[in-house]
């Protein structure tokens, strides 16, 4: 017996299947249209390490591996986010969470942080990030993280955010974290 061809409608069920598996700009906004509303948002992170006076960033557990490692280094964070580059940009929030270096080979940390807005248009409500974080080795790196719930006006999100080191020690640690985020449209 010969094979026929595949019927259109196994064709189209593949088709949907790949279009799913691999979104692209292009499904983003076709769920923008589809009860999904995308937010885009711009903040600066501005991070202090000890020994600099009212650090914003401690060490809860030193590295196994000596002081030029991050495996086993447990910390936690409360970094000041603003509207600029400029520390005397106007201060929109605090990105606040854990990290800990989990990666044998290579500084890295898994961290578990939170985006709370005290001001601005979101003041109120907070995004949930997830993570790998490789510890950037030059200025402009960029390390993306997953938006993995909120609260406020970010209930339900979910999304991604890119970080870009805009200086690293021994100058001043200053980010750009661009935030991309999808809503339901509604209210939950």
């Amino acid at each position: 017996m010969a094979s026929s061809p595949p019927s259109l409608l196994a064709l189209a069920v593949v088709v949907l299947a790949l279009a799913a598996a691999f979104p692209s700009p292009a499904a983003d906004a076709a769920s923008a249209s589809c009860g999904e509303k995308r937010t885009h948002i711009l903040v600066y992170g501005h991070e202090r390490w000890p020994p600099t006076p009212n650090a914003t960033v401690a060490q809860v557990a030193p590295p196994l591996r000596g002081a030029n490692a991050t495996f086993g280094q447990v910390g936690v964070l409360d970094d000041e986010l603003r509207t600029g580059a400029d520390p005397a940009s106007d201060l929109v929030g605090r990105l606040q969470g854990i990290f800990a270096g989990a990666d044998m080979e290579e500084p890295s940390y898994q961290t578990a942080v939170t985006a709370l807005f005290t001001a601005g248009e979101y003041q109120g409500s907070t995004l949930e990030l997830q993570g790998r974080l490789r510890v950037p080795d030059h200025d402009g790196a960029v390390v993306e993280r997953a938006v993995v719930g909120g609260t406020g006006a970010f209930r339900m999100a979910r999304g991604y955010t890119l970080l870009k080191a805009l200086s690293i020690p021994p100058k001043p640690i200053v980010f750009q974290l661009d935030m991309f985020v999808f809503t339901p449209v509604g209210e939950y």
